[in-house]
């Protein structure tokens, strides 16, 4: 059983980190990055601070390879999965509207195939008798900076580790 003060501390401490690191960033001059790119990276760094309040175990934010191309932007231990931990690739999305056309829908074919690629090359860090054990699950994360607050959908296992067939939608 978890001890429920634990709990208590360990959230107030990661909302003081999040409070702490919006403050300093009050005093931060204004970006000189395109406002699309602003949006992804506080898309970012809010779900940083969502899937740690879910219990995930944060490894890795904006992952790059000197091989392949983009970035793997968090990768988290999914430790209460059974029968072992999972690793978990997040990739997400950010959007300041409820447009038409959902986040998750961005993540097209030739999205899923790079991000397979970072996987691999994410994996060829680990020793071998590890990496050929690692369960590896992709979840979407969309986050949706509204003028009303922050809402955030979640799709665990949105899509496989291996390409699927064409025209093949895995369920949520």
């Amino acid at each position: 059983m978890e001890n429920v003060g634990t709990l208590d501390s360990a959230s107030r401490r990661l909302n003081l980190q999040q409070r702490t690191l919006a403050a300093l960033q009050r005093f931060a001059p204004p970006s000189k990055l395109p406002p699309h790119l602003v949006t992804g990276m506080r898309g970012e760094q809010l779900a940083f601070f969502h899937i740690r309040r879910l219990g995930y175990t944060v490894v890795a934010e904006r992952w790059t390879s000197a091989t392949v191309r983009g970035d793997l932007d968090l990768v988290a231990w999914d430790l209460r999965t059974q029968p072992a931990p999972t690793l978990v690739i997040f990739e997400v999305k950010s959007r300041t509207a409820r447009d038409f056309a959902p986040a998750e829908t961005a993540v097209d074919a030739d999205k899923k195939r790079q991000l397979r690629l970072l996987a691999a090359a994410y994996l060829r860090q680990l020793p071998r008798a590890q990496r050929d054990r690692v369960v590896l699950r992709f979840d979407l994360l969309s986050v949706y900076l509204l003028p009303s607050g922050t809402e955030f959908e979640h799709f665990p296992d949105a899509f496989g580790r291996h390409n699927e067939r064409p025209g093949f939608n895995r369920r949520r």
